[in-house]
């Protein structure tokens, strides 16, 4: 499988940000590539909220998604939207964090929303609730493509090992995992919890980040990967937006597996511990 990754520095404007991405499904097919994969966020990244609640639209009307299901089908690409924030119809107003598979006809394969949200008070007084805007997904989502079935993730997912074990448990052998990391924590965490988790699943496993200085004022840590089941780094795109493109040998899966039978050798957890 030839992956594309399209690490995106992506702005307020839903229609650059689309241009974008339809630009890289035109590059992408023009080197060989089997499927384009862009970051979470990748059609409008924005923290001012006020102004997001004007631009966002529903699944339906999102122009972003529109114009990549088209160019999809123009380019015959199977593409992965990392994420786009959406509006949604849940009943407390909410917003949905939702990734898309999108095949080589345009059709809309598979759909995930974020489950983990990131909540948190920090000493310096900082405070942020991802939850107050985004619902949470509540479906854990795999996928069958024609290089094996992908399991869905965005971001936080990340930090959150029993996921991962659901997907392979489903048969998951490519985990998905876009991402608009921020750069202190990209630089404690990013590499270490991404080899981990293609480790533990014996999985490869595709990032695709978002990158550098955004109009919103934020700046993100960049550096997608592809790791390997084995652990080992077959790209890292730095801090440069752009297009990359690697080759995934299918067959290190089985391999690897063979070295390493964790999957197989898995046992249910009790849930209840015991204190001695």
């Amino acid at each position: 499988m030839r992956a594309a990754l399209f690490q995106m520095t992506s702005g307020i404007d839903p229609a650059a940000n689309a241009a974008a991405i339809v630009e890289m499904i035109a590059r992408a097919k023009g080197e060989g590539a089997d499927m384009l994969f862009t970051p979470e966020m990748a059609g409008y990244l924005d923290r001012d909220r006020v102004r997001a609640a004007a631009t966002l639209r529903c699944q339906a009307e999102d122009g972003v998604l529109a114009a990549v299901c088209e160019a999809a089908a123009r380019e015959g690409l199977w593409v992965h939207i990392g994420s786009l924030p959406l509006k949604d119809e849940r009943t407390d107003g909410r917003w949905a964090n939702r990734s898309f598979l999108i095949d080589d006809t345009g059709a809309i394969r598979a759909t995930y929303d974020k489950i983990h949200l990131f909540d948190v008070d920090l000493a310096t007084g900082e405070s942020w609730r991802e939850s107050s805007v985004y619902g949470p997904g509540e479906q854990v989502v795999a996928a069958d493509t024609p290089w094996g079935r992908m399991g869905f993730s965005i971001c936080y997912d990340m930090r959150f090992p029993d996921l991962y074990r659901a997907l392979t448990n489903a048969g998951a052998t490519i985990l998905l995992a876009p991402a608009a990391f921020t750069v202190p924590t990209g630089q404690a965490h990013w590499h270490v919890l991404l080899r981990a988790r293609a480790i533990e699943a014996g999985c490869f496993l595709i990032a695709t980040a978002q990158v550098g200085h955004h109009a919103d004022g934020r700046t993100t840590y960049g550096h997608s990967l592809v790791v390997d089941p084995w652990g080992d780094v077959l790209l890292d795109m730095g801090e440069t937006a752009g297009l990359a493109l690697v080759d995934l040998d299918l067959s290190r899966i089985e391999a690897v597996r063979g070295r390493v039978p964790a999957i197989a050798n898995r046992r249910p957890i009790p849930a209840q511990v015991t204190l001695a």
